[in-house]
């Protein structure tokens, strides 16, 4: 159920503001997103697995956090990676 080895390279690759970057707030939230939009996907099919809606309630509320913390530290940084990202808010 979790993205590939692949897929989190290229996410990370995309949104790393310097090369080896992997703990940046957009990287996690990136690599949240991606997640997310991946369970949502496994969602469709299989509606009773209330198991996996747990974490994905989970990994909402991590990416919510990080990007509370992005917002009150550098609004410009969180403007940007929304759009990026395309999360509505």
């Amino acid at each position: 159920m979790s993205i590939t080895a692949e897929r989190k390279a290229e996410v990370i690759k995309q949104y790393a503001t310097k090369q080896g970057d992997t703990g940046s707030p957009e990287v996690q939230v990136a690599i949240l997103s991606e997640r997310i939009n991946h369970l949502t996907d496994h969602f469709k099919t299989h509606v009773k697995d209330n198991h996996s809606r747990r974490g994905l309630l989970k990994l909402v509320s991590q990416r919510r956090q990080l990007l509370d913390f992005l917002k009150r530290n550098d609004e410009p940084r969180y403007k940007t990676l929304i759009e990026r990202l395309g999360i509505r808010r």
